[in-house]
């Protein structure tokens, strides 16, 4: 059987010139005599009738509705009819109990533009398209994305900054959409595409490059950082009017935030750090070169390959993106930074210290010498510990260790490991509290000189013989790391070669009686010293 009408009115035109009688024709189709002479008579079927809109409860009401809409062309601009007034006005007014806000709010809101229109007030909307010359213009925006960081669900932000002659876009994503994060994102597109368009970029008016909208014009007071910016890059920038309609001015990089999230994040992203996302979307950026937008006769790294020689040289010199604090460290050895707290070693209590804050990271500074490095806190309210900045008063307070925020910290982020545990168990019962713990803290600060799967190497080994103390954990560290540079193929000695002497094991040589042997002496030898000095001189 034909699949749609068109195939049916055909197979009845081609049956009928092979001589088939319209009866004929109406037992093999099972249709009727009026079908069998539509199609006879046209090869395209009749189009089909629009049913009459169904009525509602409303229409008695909609004249009345128009009205009110018509009225609010003159009223002034805070006193027009809201959807809640004019249902009001209906059910007082007209006593329409029967119908509902829901059904007034969706008449009301196609009809009103429909009036303004009617009345000469409206503009339809239309877009006009547009023709870009290579290497000239670029947008750029910011757009939230949600991703499993660390095995916690939480919303960061991706930028986009997109050549509008090529489509070529290039993406990354941060904690925070603040200033540090929107000059770093610069950086790394205008580093990646290797170079800088000669003319427009599109940008809404975010705070971190707009400090002020004039009016409704195109003028902005800008942050001071952002113009040194620009000013350092060559960057031209075009502020797009507040609101929807500013969007629609840089649709290219709006629709390619949203295609980037449906096709790359979608499922959720799981990774461990943002570092590790960022290499991925390095990839994926890579990979989309081969795509073609829409009915393009060429793929976008196409394109590019054109339009890239074109783009302005970058500068040399670099551009320091993050933004610096001169802080003062308090009683609790932290510092306060975009209402975070994050600690830095407990000697610099009291005195300033300088932070410079990037997207990612906190790095603190005690004159030129780097003191802290922390990666940036996504929540506000937040703080971030390193134990390690706190050893040197925990050896005087050791009862403040096991309840610091400081190692519970370090436990989650996994430093603190079930073999430090263990260990301090063992240390406690064979020291007492404090010693125990004392002696824990002497083998964290051992982790200032040796690697931390070292140190964690040595405090299993030092657990397997019952060495409890930091000298037998710094000496097994230093086996381990020792173990890890020695070739893995040792040649044997030769035959006739010395023998190798087998080492007592450690739990043995714990337990050996102390060696009361007098140290060797070279006293002996004094005797050839003054032998020599009465010698007589020639």
């Amino acid at each position: 059987m034909p699949k749609s009408k068109v195939d049916l009115y055909a197979a009845i035109r081609r049956d009928a010139k092979a001589g088939l009688s319209s009866r004929a024709l109406q037992r093999k189709y099972g249709v009727g005599f009026l079908t069998v002479q539509k199609a006879l008579t046209s090869a395209w079927p009749e189009p089909r009738k629009k049913l009459p809109p169904r009525p509602t409860r409303l229409d008695p009401y909609k004249p009345l509705i128009d009205e009110m809409l018509r009225a609010d062309l003159d009223a002034p601009r805070k006193q027009r009819h809201t959807v809640k007034r004019i249902f009001e006005r209906l059910l007082d007014e007209h006593g329409a109990d029967e119908i509902s806000y829901q059904m007034v709010r969706g008449y009301v809101a196609d009809r009103r533009e429909e009036i303004r229109v009617q009345a000469g007030r409206g503009v339809v909307e239309a877009f006009i398209p547009q023709t870009h010359k290579p290497g000239a213009e670029a947008e750029v925006d910011f757009g939230d994305v949600t991703v499993r960081l660390a095995g916690e669900l939480v919303t960061c932000y991706l930028f986009a900054f997109r050549l509008s002659y090529s489509g070529k876009a290039v993406h990354r994503i941060f904690a925070s959409a603040g200033q540090e994060a929107f000059f770093e994102g610069h950086v790394h597109a205008l580093n990646t595409l290797g170079g800088v368009p000669t003319r427009k970029v599109r940008y809404d008016n975010l705070r971190a490059a707009v400090a002020q909208v004039l009016g409704f014009s195109r003028h902005r007071v800008e942050a001071e950082r952002w113009t040194a910016f620009r000013s350092h890059y060559g960057l031209e920038a075009l502020y797009c009017q507040p609101g929807i309609r500013g969007a629609h001015e840089k649709g290219g990089v709006e629709g390619q935030i949203g295609w980037f999230r449906r096709n790359h994040l979608v499922p959720v992203p799981e990774v461990a750090t943002l570092a590790e996302l960022n290499a991925m979307i390095d990839r994926w950026d890579q990979e989309d070169d081969t795509r073609r937008i829409r009915s393009s006769p060429r793929t976008i790294g196409e394109y590019f390959a054109a339009e890239q020689p074109l783009l302005a040289s970058l500068p040399q010199e670099p551009f320091e993106t993050g933004r610096l604090f001169t802080l003062r460290v308090d009683r609790y050895s932290q510092i306060s930074v975009r209402t975070n707290r994050y600690s830095v070693p407990v000697r610099l209590i009291g005195r300033n210290v300088r932070a410079m804050l990037h997207a990612s990271e906190l790095v603190v500074y005690d004159g030129r010498d780097e003191v802290a490095r922390h990666e940036r806190l996504i929540a506000k309210g937040g703080t971030r510990l390193e134990l390690d900045h706190y050893l040197e008063a925990l050896v005087r307070k050791p009862g403040a260790l096991p309840g610091a925020t400081a190692l519970d910290q370090a436990r989650s982020a996994g430093r603190f490991t079930p073999v430090h545990d263990a260990w301090w168990e063992a240390a406690v019962k064979a020291h007492g509290e404090r010693d125990g713990t004392r002696a824990l803290i002497e083998v964290l600060l051992l982790g200032r000189h040796l690697p931390h799967e070292h140190l964690v190497s040595g405090l299993a080994a030092a657990l397997r013989t019952g060495a409890l103390t930091a000298d037998a954990v710094a000496l097994e560290a230093r086996k381990a790391a020792d173990a890890d540079t020695v070739p893995a193929e040792v040649p044997e000695p030769s035959a006739g070669g010395r023998s190798s002497v087998a080492e007592l094991p450690a739990a043995v040589r714990a337990h050996l009686p102390p060696d009361k042997r007098p140290l060797p002496s070279v006293a002996h030898y004094d005797q050839l010293l003054r032998l020599r000095r009465d010698r007589p001189t020639p």
